[in-house]
């Protein structure tokens, strides 16, 4: 039996501690990620140039800095979007030799082998981009050039699976904020990849692999749902504020045969907001916040935050792109960042395995997204955040238990205030302590008899 069907026991998320030895599957629900056997709690954050544009020590800050906050997941990619392939990184190294996938640069690999072996040692996986996808195609930004095709994409694919098969920290991710063009040989390409790198790990099932896409309402499941290397289902619902992305996630959420899905770059903070700042100012903790709700009780596993002015590593003398705010040093205190702790802190404190979204636990399901209340149960758990403060009334019998114990959780602080005792026979209504914009809260409703601990 492959090790991706294995049942593990429902217990409670990752604790803080660091981990050595990671190996990661779809849990038998096909729903979350298990590491090790046991449910995967991804914080993740967007380093995208984080191989390519930071040296040793930079990057050992930037990495301990990202574990220390809780985070859990760094994205970051080989062959990176700001000119990855004639820029060289901090050592002067270029990632191929004369642009050819099939010639990798040693001394450019050492440096990336460094930096993956440094996340590990603090607990981080990386999700391990190949490539942007500028280098299979250009759209309307990306400098390429284009070097990609069937046959070197599975050539350099197995050159990587083979050089990083040993190492237990790696989810790979490919497409690199491309969607695959009709009438083009594009798909063929991404799937010559995934194989290349399931052959060089020693087979599918012994390599994680999702695809990061532009925009769009179906995730990569828009081409590759049913493909056996395709292990769970990314979006990126771009920088715009209250995009429907909970109804994107649940919709993958539901789609056959079930699969896990993560939003892997929702609005950053820090950014243009639609890409147009003077019309639309820049994004807020609040913003990042409540993407990050929003999507994991509409079905999302985990969360990926992602702060405009780290993406890029923006630092002085540096070629940016949409005027980032702070260096990327300054920026790794962003109050937005600081609040993820608190959205795993939640998500952990109650068994992550159990969570199912559902919308029926709370009456008031037609809100626009400013104001959405968004809610999850678990068996004996349940999960309602409300975006800006509305009231809510909670319906009965959707956990067990005959004695309800509820608390609102404040997600700017993660601190608690008790919501009071009810019974689980009759309609409820529940007024946050405070509303209004950036005035979010959830709440958390326990069967009392299993006595959980509050976060």
């Amino acid at each position: 039996m492959s090790p991706r069907r294995l049942l593990f026991p429902a217990i409670l998320a990752c604790s803080l501690t660091i981990a050595r030895a990671q190996h990661y599957v779809v849990s038998e629900n096909k729903h979350f990620l298990l590491k090790d056997g046991k449910p995967f709690c991804w914080l993740g954050d967007t380093a995208w140039e984080l191989f390519h544009r930071l040296s040793r020590p930079d990057a050992d800050y930037y990495l301990q800095k990202r574990a220390e906050q809780g985070f859990t997941v760094i994205q970051a990619v080989v062959l990176a979007e700001f000119d990855g392939l004639e820029v060289p990184n901090a050592y002067g190294e270029k990632p191929l030799i004369g642009n050819d996938p099939a010639r990798p640069n040693e001394r450019y690999f050492t440096h990336v082998d460094y930096i993956i072996d440094k996340a590990a040692s603090y607990g981080l996986t990386i999700a391990l981009l190949p490539t942007w996808g500028d280098k299979v195609f250009k759209n309307t930004w990306g400098k390429g050039p284009e070097i990609f095709n069937e046959s070197n994409a599975g050539t350099y694919g197995k050159w990587l699976g083979n050089r990083y098969k040993s190492r237990p920290n790696l989810i790979w991710v490919l497409g690199g904020d491309r969607q695959p063009r009709k009438d083009s040989r594009d798909v063929e390409i991404w799937r010559a990849m995934a194989d290349g790198i399931a052959e060089g790990v020693g087979g599918h099932d012994k390599a994680l692999i999702t695809y990061h896409p532009q925009p769009n309402r179906e995730g990569s499941s828009e081409w590759f749902h049913s493909d056996e290397w395709f292990d769970f289902n990314m979006f990126q619902t771009g920088h715009c504020r209250d995009t429907p992305v909970y109804e994107y996630i649940q919709r993958a959420y539901n789609r056959m045969p079930a699969k896990p899905v993560i939003d892997g770059e929702p609005i950053y903070e820090d950014h243009p907001v639609c890409f147009n700042s003077k019309e639309n100012g820049t994004s807020s903790a609040y913003d990042v916040r409540k993407s990050a709700y929003l999507d994991l009780l509409a079905g999302a596993f985990g969360h990926t935050y992602g702060c405009h002015d780290i993406w890029q590593m923006y630092a002085p003398d540096r070629e940016a792109v949409n005027g980032p705010h702070v260096f990327w040093q300054q920026a790794l205190d962003l109050p937005g960042a600081l609040e993820m702790k608190y959205v795993r802190r939640l998500i952990e404190s109650r068994p992550m395995i159990d969570r199912v979204p559902d919308q029926s636990v709370v009456a008031e399901n037609a809100l626009p997204a400013a104001d959405r209340v968004q809610a999850a149960r678990g068996k004996d758990y349940l999960f309602i955040y409300t975006a800006s403060g509305k009231p809510f009334s909670v319906n009965p019998g959707k956990i067990s238990g005959t004695s309800l114990d509820a608390f609102w959780y404040d997600p700017r602080t993660g601190k608690v205030r008790d919501a009071g005792k009810f019974d689980n026979k009759s309609v409820n209504r529940f007024i946050p302590p405070t509303s209004g914009y950036g005035h979010d809260w959830v709440l958390v409703v326990d069967d009392e008899a299993k006595r959980y601990p509050r976060p």
